[in-house]
């Protein structure tokens, strides 16, 4: 007897219900799977354990733990506070100092730890004390470093660009890769957009704080250890040294000897509480990719991607137009879903209708990330946003207020890239990773 295949009605039906009713997404994904299979289908319910462990059976998704591991070393051994010295050496003499010094300092921590909203957090709690004495404007302070500490999804190493690559059966470094200038370009617009708040602000944003060169050689050479925590894992990822799981696992271990040896604040009596937090955080994340698993693969049995392609084919055979439509897309569902989730779902629906119309698999990928990084600042469910929130001690509809100009700025990168794929391609062809 022939089986029935999913009702795709019943599919979405099910996931904007419980979503509606504030169900968690994890919840929301595994039970939206079950009710489908139940009511619409013969397939017998042992197939969601197997999706579920078939969607987690992944080497490099084991980068993941490590990765985040990584993060919360950086925060626990000093290192975010060498970088944010270093920044506010570089950048400190210049008008609205304390906000420049959050984005390149984000930077700096987006090289590391490949989570936006644990950039967010390290950021914030060394910043906003800052902003608050000198009577910055706290809101704005907390956009600017929810949108800068975003973009840990655009420069690698970045989870979420190794899921993504997982997905759609990409190249990790040459994914890594493509990221560099959009998130460089992104950091550089944003401290713009700060620069003219500044200076259309009060005298509390004028700085006094003249630049010495001693000062940032002295900041300069104690970040070294820490800017070194990128170099290894770029550089062995490009070099062939070893894969991004073996990378992450390597840029943890560098982070316990640099957090132990060189700066000394990591102790061994920390290690338990530091590895139960990643634990924790590691497993929230793998629950989500295994029940959205299962979701997906219930999409592409009800034939969801071949309808949907037709649909956007018959609207528009322009390349172009079907990347607007996708950014119009993520855009929406970045508002109301978490980015892993938000992925596991529509990467595999989308990228096959951008590989139809000629869209660079890389460049949609990257496309996709910028995307999903802009989708953490945007209420009401942005985690960026509601980490500086919660943070600075505002409520998130006060941050929302002050969010369009940094936002705006993100917008016309993300923009700039999808219309030019050459600023995420160049890269990975000099690197040789892509033709």
């Amino acid at each position: 007897m022939k089986k029935r295949p999913p009702d795709d009605r019943v599919i979405l039906s099910c996931f904007l219900f419980l979503l509606l009713l504030g169900v968690p997404v994890v919840f929301v994904l595994g039970a939206s799977a079950v009710v489908t299979l139940v009511t619409t289908t013969d397939v017998p319910l042992a197939i969601v354990s197997q999706r579920v462990f078939a969607g987690l059976n992944s080497f490099t998704l084991m980068a993941i733990p490590f990765f985040v591991f990584a993060g919360i070393i950086m925060d626990a051994g000093g290192i975010s506070k060498r970088i944010v010295d270093f920044s506010s050496a570089l950048v400190g003499w210049i008008t609205g100092s304390l906000l420049l010094v959050a984005c390149v300092a984000a930077t700096g921590l987006a090289a590391i730890s490949g989570s936006g909203s644990a950039d967010t957090a390290a950021i914030s709690s060394i910043m906003q004390p800052q902003l608050r004495r000198r009577k910055y404007d706290v809101d704005f302070g907390a956009a600017v470093i929810a949108c800068a500490g975003s973009l840990a999804q655009v420069i690698p190493p970045s989870l979420t660009m190794v899921i993504v690559a997982v997905i759609a059966s990409l190249s990790v470094g040459a994914l890594f890769l493509s990221g560099v200038v959009p998130g460089l370009l992104c950091i550089a617009v944003i401290m713009v957009s700060a620069y003219v708040h500044a200076r259309r602000g009060g005298p509390q944003y004028r700085e006094t704080e003249p630049f010495t060169p001693g000062r940032l050689w002295r900041t300069g050479y104690a970040a070294l250890p820490a800017f070194g925590m990128p170099a290894v894992i770029l550089g062995g990822i490009l070099g062939g040294a070893f894969t991004p799981t073996e990378a992450a696992a390597v840029s943890a271990f560098y982070g316990l000897i640099v957090g132990m040896f060189v700066y000394r604040e990591l102790k061994v009596s920390h290690l338990p509480q530091l590895i139960l937090r990643a634990a924790s955080l590691s497993a929230a994340v793998m629950l989500i990719i295994g029940t959205a698993s299962i979701f997906a693969w219930l999409i592409a049995n009800a034939n969801v991607p071949t309808l949907l392609g037709n649909w956007i084919r018959n609207f528009s055979a322009n390349p172009l137009v079907f990347l607007i439509l996708v950014n119009v897309i993520f855009l929406i569902i970045g508002m109301f879903l978490e980015t892993i989730a938000a992925i596991l779902i529509v990467v595999p629906v989308l990228m096959p209708i951008a590989l139809d119309y000629g869209v660079h698999p890389i460049h949609f990928a990257l496309v996709i990330v910028l995307n999903c990084a802009i989708g953490t600042v945007t209420p009401p469910y942005g985690i960026s946003l509601f980490v500086a929130s919660s943070v600075a001690n505002r409520t998130v509809v006060q941050v929302s207020r002050k969010l369009l100009m940094p936002l705006a700025a993100m917008i016309a990168i993300l923009l700039a890239t999808t219309f030019i794929p050459d600023l995420s391609l160049t890269l990975p062809r000099w690197a040789g990773l892509i033709q």
